[in-house]
């Protein structure tokens, strides 16, 4: 963990290159810039806070030496301090290096047929309303649909539009195994079913961070399939991309023109390119390393969702609500703030018990 002082220092050295007109010039620099900007600032504000009431403090001491009424103020800013120190102490926690990036969400029905595509459906939807109140931008990459109005897959680059907005950060959480318990559109008795999507989230890669070799790729053409309208179905402008080294494919099929399918897919080749170096790094510097990004685990159910109840479960946290309709409708915070509080109570407790 670096220690106060150098951040401090790496603070005014990031202002100074952020008044620096020159540095505007190379877009992708001032953005990095503008991140770590926004990274540092809560920190440096932090610590701010903490010396003045350090120095109010002293004088307040001072005065109840000579005026007993005085005290009461002292009290109030040694438990200021208090509040303080936890504060700067949470941001002083080692950071995930994706928490300021962009997203690519991924959505794939899974068991249930028909039932399980209408959910993924569902949770698009939940998505992008979600992303709509953040007041983020979302562009569907790639969908493939079913006859019924479900979503077989969907892809989705949800973006802010701040450079303090920070998507992964809140998003990152929900990647996992998404359960649905609800009387089908298709059961005619009455009988609830149960169904699951996959949602998979990846941190986007800007084209500096991976570099892809065009000799480690074979692309693919091939006639989009699916509801779509004539000039999708009839023209071979879907693509796969292929990445030899590591077996990755990524297809997209969502625009007409082969081109911009391609830029979409190769989008998302770098993302799972990226999530891969990262974990391979993540492997190898051990599981302490691990324990300081992602306390909480993503990789099984992490959610039930109960219409007969309008109850939503998230399995991780223990959190529950019964406004499954308002979080449908993209009113996620609640659950989004319980896996940061969680993720954020691991990370402290790992922190002390180092």
């Amino acid at each position: 963990m670096k220690q106060l002082s150098e951040l401090l220092a790496e603070y005014a050295e990031v202002e100074r290159e952020l008044s620096d007109p020159a540095v505007h010039s190379d877009q992708a620099r001032a953005r990095t810039l503008g991140r770590r900007f926004a990274q540092l600032a809560p920190v440096v504000a932090a610590a701010h806070d903490l010396a003045a009431a350090h120095d109010d403090l002293a004088a307040a001491r001072e005065l109840a030496a000579e005026d007993a009424s005085f005290a009461a103020e002292a009290d109030t800013l040694t438990t200021r301090i208090a509040e303080l120190e936890g504060r700067l102490r949470e941001l002083l926690l080692p950071k995930d290096p994706n928490d300021d990036k962009d997203v690519i969400l991924e959505i794939k029905a899974g068991e249930g047929g028909d039932e399980s595509a209408l959910f993924a459906g569902d949770l698009l939807r939940m998505y992008l309303r979600y992303a709509e109140r953040q007041g983020w931008t979302t562009e569907v990459l790639d969908q493939e649909s079913t006859d019924l109005g479900g979503t077989k897959s969907a892809t989705v680059a949800v973006r802010a539009r701040k450079a303090d907005d920070a998507v992964w950060a809140r998003l990152k959480f929900e990647g996992g195994v998404h359960r649905v318990q609800r009387v089908p559109a298709t059961e005619s008795q009455g009988r609830i079913h149960t169904s699951a999507a996959g949602v998979l989230v990846l941190p986007e890669a800007e084209d500096v961070e991976v570099e892809i070799d065009p000799n480690d790729l074979r692309i693919d053409v091939f006639r989009s399939s699916g509801p779509g309208g004539q000039s999708v179905n009839t023209t071979d402008s879907a693509v796969r991309i292929t990445h030899l080294p590591t077996g990755i494919v990524v297809s997209c099929q969502n625009e007409k023109s082969q081109l911009q399918n391609k830029e979409q897919a190769l989008r998302i080749l770098r993302a799972r390119l990226l999530v891969a170096a990262q974990e391979e790094a993540d492997a190898a510097a051990g599981e302490a390393r691990r324990s300081q990004v992602r306390t909480v685990d993503r990789s099984e159910r992490i959610r039930t969702y109960n219409y007969p109840e309008n109850r939503v479960s998230d399995h991780r946290t223990g959190y529950k609500a019964y406004n499954l309709d308002q979080v449908l409708d993209g009113d996620l915070q609640p659950l989004v703030d319980s896996c940061v509080e969680a993720d954020l109570a691991a990370r402290l407790d790992a922190g002390e018990a180092g």
